[in-house]
């Protein structure tokens, strides 16, 4: 049996098609087809019947097609159609063109372009890309939405945290459902005796300890229904404080969310009230230098009388930087300060000198005390300015001025060499006295600031009988 007789579609044969279902089958094999001359002239078109929306194009015949295609699709036709008039194309993939008519009607089409070997007649087969153009633009359209809708979130959430982190008052937003705090700023974690990060997801009736033997939640739940301005009194456990928690139950995304603003029962105190405004105009105005410092002696705050005393303009200037910047001897008189002060709560009168900004110095004393507010300890510093006073001398001070006016009177009785001696036994006795007195008898603050080995610092203890001497309180 020849193939040629059972075969439909042969290579280089004919379809077995009856002329008479060509058209038919041009016509729904596309939505648009088209046959076109080599110099573009429009000798038919037919639309698919199934295809209602492309409308009556029979006005595009004997018309060229350039008229009807939109400026950057001209180029891109017509190249196809000079490729095939000097029989250089051979299988030409879909081209994608925008056409319009007279009424400004435009539509994409996808066509394929094929060869009718008829004077060199070219079909064009033409698929409507309309829907498709359309659900690209709305796929656009969506995600320029969600972009939008994105940053507005992020809006919002910068506006949130701003005023969380900002806001004076202590709040914590937790879930009605499990009782787990979801946010809560630096305020609340102050007076819950926590960090922010590590109160998060705990559940709150597990940080404190309610009064009463109602069920915490529905406590919450009455106060807020009931607007009890007293509120719900508990005690942290964590910090030990007695706190008012004034909860606002609300509704959010499907689910009943608490916002609990936390007060200290002192904090309402009218004393109280009084003693902070009047120790807030103390800071502001009050002539003696004072500096709030974090556990590592980074400046936190500054008054205006220690602006003055560094000849520095601004607080900005200070903010962030150590306090050992500030003194004579840096890190030594810093690290003696913080020292101290954590292990005995405060340090009384230590003397040194106060470095301003022009690199002038003047002698101060500095008080320091712990301030346990939270999980981690801050420091407050109170200057005065020593160098207009006369200070009042100690009793070591004046055995020191005997010692010293007994050595000048040996000046013409013993040698210069035993006379050097002596003075310089007294010298270092004062040196290593004073050191002990300004580290509160802490060897290692005194061995540093003096510049001496611990082991040296022993034998010269031990040499002017000061092993036992007693730290000052």
């Amino acid at each position: 049996m020849n193939i040629r007789e059972i075969g439909f579609w042969i290579d280089n044969a004919d379809p077995q098609v009856a002329p008479d279902y060509i058209n038919q089958v041009i016509a729904t094999a596309a939505d648009i087809a088209i046959v076109v001359t080599n110099t573009g002239e429009i000798e038919m078109v037919t639309i698919n019947p199934l295809t209602k929306t492309m409308g009556q194009l029979d006005h595009w015949k004997g018309r060229n097609i350039c008229e009807f295609l939109a400026e950057d699709s001209v180029n891109r036709v017509m190249s196809i159609i000079e490729d095939y008039r000097r029989g250089k194309a051979q299988i030409i993939p879909a081209v994608e063109v925008n056409h319009f008519d007279n009424a400004n009607w435009q539509f994409p089409i996808s066509y394929s372009f094929h060869l009718t070997g008829q004077d060199g007649r070219i079909l064009m087969l033409g698929r409507d890309m309309r829907a498709i153009a359309e659900l690209q633009q709305r796929l656009v359209k969506a995600q320029l939405a969600l972009e939008r809708d994105y940053e507005a979130h992020r809006d919002f959430e910068t506006r949130y945290r701003v005023l969380m982190e900002t806001s004076q008052d202590a709040l914590v937003l937790m879930s009605a459902a499990s009782g787990r705090i979801t946010d809560c700023n630096q305020a609340a974690a102050r007076v819950l005796g926590g960090s922010a990060e590590a109160l998060v997801g705990c559940n709150l009736e597990s940080e404190v300890e309610a009064n009463g033997s109602d069920d915490f939640i529905d406590s919450l739940a009455g106060a807020s229904a009931e607007n009890i301005k007293s509120g719900v009194s508990v005690v942290a456990r964590r910090s030990g404080r007695k706190i008012s928690i004034h909860p606002t139950l609300f509704r959010a995304a499907g689910e009943r969310t608490f916002l609990c603003r936390l007060e200290t029962e002192t904090a309402t105190d009218g004393a109280d009230i009084e003693i902070s405004g009047g120790l807030e105009t103390l800071f502001q105005k009050g002539v003696d230098a004072i500096v709030f410092t974090d556990d590592r002696g980074v400046i936190r705050f500054v008054n205006e009388a220690f602006l003055g005393l560094t000849d520095i303009a601004l607080m900005s200037s200070v903010k962030g930087r150590p306090i050992a910047d500030f003194l004579v001897r840096g890190k030594i008189d810093s690290n003696v300060l913080l020292e101290n002060a954590t292990r005995a709560g405060r340090m009384q009168l230590y003397a040194t000198q106060l470095v301003g900004s022009h690199g002038s110095s003047r002698q101060v004393e500095i008080s320091a005390t712990r301030l346990d507010d939270g999980p981690q300890s801050n420091f407050a510093f109170i200057l005065r300015d020593a160098s207009r006073g006369d200070l009042l001398r100690s009793q070591d001070e004046q055995d020191s001025t005997h010692r010293m006016n007994d050595i000048v009177d040996l000046v013409g009785s013993s040698p210069l060499k035993d006379i050097v001696a002596a003075t310089t036994d007294v010298i270092e006795k004062i040196c290593i006295e004073t050191a002990v007195e300004l580290t509160g008898n802490n060897r290692v603050a005194v061995a540093e600031m003096l510049g001496l080995s611990r082991q040296s610092l022993y034998v010269k203890l031990r040499k002017y009988n000061l092993l036992d001497k007693s730290p000052k309180d």
